[in-house]
Protein backbone atom coordinates (compact mmCIF):
# COMPACT_ATOMS: atom_id res chain seq x y z
CA UNK A 1 0.00 0.00 0.00
CA UNK A 2 1.41 3.39 -1.01
CA UNK A 3 2.09 5.77 1.85
CA UNK A 4 0.47 9.19 1.53
CA UNK A 5 3.11 11.93 1.80
CA UNK A 6 2.27 15.34 3.22
CA UNK A 7 4.16 18.44 2.13
CA UNK A 8 4.57 21.95 3.55
CA UNK A 9 1.33 23.21 1.95
CA UNK A 10 -0.57 20.34 3.62
CA UNK A 11 1.15 21.23 6.89
CA UNK A 12 0.05 24.86 6.60
CA UNK A 13 -3.51 23.84 5.70
CA UNK A 14 -3.68 21.59 8.77
CA UNK A 15 -2.21 24.37 10.91
CA UNK A 16 -4.99 26.76 9.87
CA UNK A 17 -7.76 24.17 10.18
CA UNK A 18 -6.62 23.09 13.65
CA UNK A 19 -6.96 26.70 14.75
CA UNK A 20 -10.42 27.03 13.19
CA UNK A 21 -11.96 24.11 11.30
CA UNK A 22 -14.54 26.46 9.79
CA UNK A 23 -12.00 28.63 7.95
CA UNK A 24 -13.23 28.99 4.35
CA UNK A 25 -11.00 27.42 1.72
CA UNK A 26 -10.84 30.80 -0.03
CA UNK A 27 -9.30 32.37 3.10
CA UNK A 28 -6.78 29.55 3.40
CA UNK A 29 -5.92 29.93 -0.29
CA UNK A 30 -5.28 33.67 0.12
CA UNK A 31 -3.00 33.05 3.11
CA UNK A 32 -1.03 30.39 1.29
CA UNK A 33 -1.09 32.12 -2.11
CA UNK A 34 -2.64 29.17 -3.93
CA UNK A 35 -6.04 28.61 -5.52
CA UNK A 36 -9.11 27.66 -3.51
CA UNK A 37 -9.35 24.60 -5.78
CA UNK A 38 -5.91 23.49 -4.61
CA UNK A 39 -7.02 23.75 -0.99
CA UNK A 40 -10.22 21.85 -1.74
CA UNK A 41 -8.35 19.03 -3.53
CA UNK A 42 -5.73 18.71 -0.79
CA UNK A 43 -8.26 18.71 2.06
CA UNK A 44 -10.38 16.14 0.19
CA UNK A 45 -7.27 13.95 -0.31
CA UNK A 46 -6.36 14.21 3.40
CA UNK A 47 -9.94 13.25 4.28
CA UNK A 48 -9.84 10.25 1.92
CA UNK A 49 -6.51 9.14 3.46
CA UNK A 50 -8.00 9.43 6.96
CA UNK A 51 -5.58 12.14 8.06
CA UNK A 52 -8.47 14.57 8.53
CA UNK A 53 -11.49 13.03 10.23
CA UNK A 54 -14.38 15.46 10.31
CA UNK A 55 -14.13 18.78 12.07
CA UNK A 56 -14.82 19.76 15.64
CA UNK A 57 -16.59 22.48 17.47
CA UNK A 58 -15.13 23.74 20.73
CA UNK A 59 -17.67 24.58 23.40
CA UNK A 60 -16.79 26.84 26.31
CA UNK A 61 -18.30 24.75 29.10
CA UNK A 62 -17.41 27.38 31.70
CA UNK A 63 -19.86 29.78 30.06
CA UNK A 64 -22.47 27.06 30.38
CA UNK A 65 -21.70 26.60 34.11
CA UNK A 66 -19.90 23.29 33.66
CA UNK A 67 -16.43 24.39 34.72
CA UNK A 68 -15.72 21.60 37.23
CA UNK A 69 -13.48 18.88 35.78
CA UNK A 70 -12.56 15.63 37.47
CA UNK A 71 -10.49 12.72 36.19
CA UNK A 72 -11.61 9.35 37.47
CA UNK A 73 -9.67 6.11 37.40
CA UNK A 74 -11.90 3.06 37.42
CA UNK A 75 -10.87 -0.29 38.84
CA UNK A 76 -12.86 -3.20 37.44
CA UNK A 77 -13.78 -6.46 39.14
CA UNK A 78 -12.61 -8.21 35.95
CA UNK A 79 -10.87 -6.69 32.95
CA UNK A 80 -13.16 -8.70 30.70
CA UNK A 81 -15.93 -6.27 31.75
CA UNK A 82 -14.17 -3.30 30.08
CA UNK A 83 -16.36 -3.08 26.99
CA UNK A 84 -19.62 -3.39 28.94
CA UNK A 85 -18.51 -0.77 31.47
CA UNK A 86 -17.52 1.59 28.62
CA UNK A 87 -21.01 1.13 27.13
CA UNK A 88 -22.55 2.00 30.51
CA UNK A 89 -20.27 5.04 30.82
CA UNK A 90 -21.56 6.24 27.43
CA UNK A 91 -24.99 6.56 29.04
CA UNK A 92 -23.64 9.21 31.45
CA UNK A 93 -23.43 12.41 29.35
CA UNK A 94 -21.07 14.14 31.79
CA UNK A 95 -18.32 11.65 30.97
CA UNK A 96 -16.74 13.37 28.01
CA UNK A 97 -13.66 11.16 27.52
CA UNK A 98 -12.92 7.56 28.50
CA UNK A 99 -9.88 5.39 27.83
CA UNK A 100 -9.31 1.69 28.39
CA UNK A 101 -5.85 1.74 29.94
CA UNK A 102 -2.98 -0.44 31.09
CA UNK A 103 -1.44 0.40 34.42
CA UNK A 104 -3.07 1.43 37.67
CA UNK A 105 -6.61 1.82 36.31
CA UNK A 106 -8.60 -0.29 33.89
CA UNK A 107 -10.48 2.76 32.60
CA UNK A 108 -9.64 6.44 32.95
CA UNK A 109 -12.24 9.11 32.22
CA UNK A 110 -12.89 12.84 32.26
CA UNK A 111 -15.99 14.18 33.95
CA UNK A 112 -17.53 17.62 33.44
CA UNK A 113 -19.84 18.89 36.16
CA UNK A 114 -21.35 22.07 37.58
CA UNK A 115 -19.66 21.78 40.97
CA UNK A 116 -18.33 19.27 43.52
CA UNK A 117 -21.78 18.05 44.53
CA UNK A 118 -22.73 17.45 40.92
CA UNK A 119 -19.43 15.62 40.32
CA UNK A 120 -20.09 13.47 43.40
CA UNK A 121 -23.46 12.42 41.94
CA UNK A 122 -21.81 11.46 38.64
CA UNK A 123 -19.04 9.51 40.40
CA UNK A 124 -21.71 7.64 42.41
CA UNK A 125 -23.36 6.72 39.08
CA UNK A 126 -20.03 5.34 37.90
CA UNK A 127 -19.59 3.40 41.16
CA UNK A 128 -23.02 1.82 40.62
CA UNK A 129 -22.10 0.37 37.21
CA UNK A 130 -21.99 -3.42 37.34
CA UNK A 131 -18.38 -4.58 37.15
CA UNK A 132 -16.86 -1.46 38.74
CA UNK A 133 -14.94 -2.42 41.88
CA UNK A 134 -14.04 1.14 42.90
CA UNK A 135 -12.99 4.53 41.59
CA UNK A 136 -10.28 7.05 42.36
CA UNK A 137 -10.90 10.68 41.44
CA UNK A 138 -8.63 13.65 40.97
CA UNK A 139 -9.94 17.20 40.68
CA UNK A 140 -8.57 19.33 37.87
CA UNK A 141 -7.56 22.78 39.11
CA UNK A 142 -6.56 24.20 35.72
CA UNK A 143 -6.12 23.01 32.16
CA UNK A 144 -2.57 24.12 31.49
CA UNK A 145 -1.93 22.50 28.10
CA UNK A 146 -4.49 21.81 25.40
CA UNK A 147 -2.46 22.18 22.25
CA UNK A 148 -3.26 20.27 19.09
CA UNK A 149 -0.60 22.02 17.05
CA UNK A 150 2.65 21.16 18.86
CA UNK A 151 2.49 17.46 18.06
CA UNK A 152 1.57 18.11 14.42
CA UNK A 153 4.53 20.50 14.06
CA UNK A 154 6.81 17.91 15.63
CA UNK A 155 5.59 15.22 13.22
CA UNK A 156 6.23 17.50 10.25
CA UNK A 157 9.79 18.18 11.48
CA UNK A 158 10.39 14.39 11.42
CA UNK A 159 9.23 14.07 7.80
Amino acid sequence: MKKFVLDEIDHQILDILIENARTPFTDIAKKLVVSAGTIHVRVKKMEEEGIIKGSTLTIDYEKMNYSFIAHTGIFLEKTSRSKQVIEDLRKIPNITVAYITAGKYNIFCKIRAKDTNHAKEIIFQVDDIEGVARTETMISLEESINDKKRLMHSIFREL
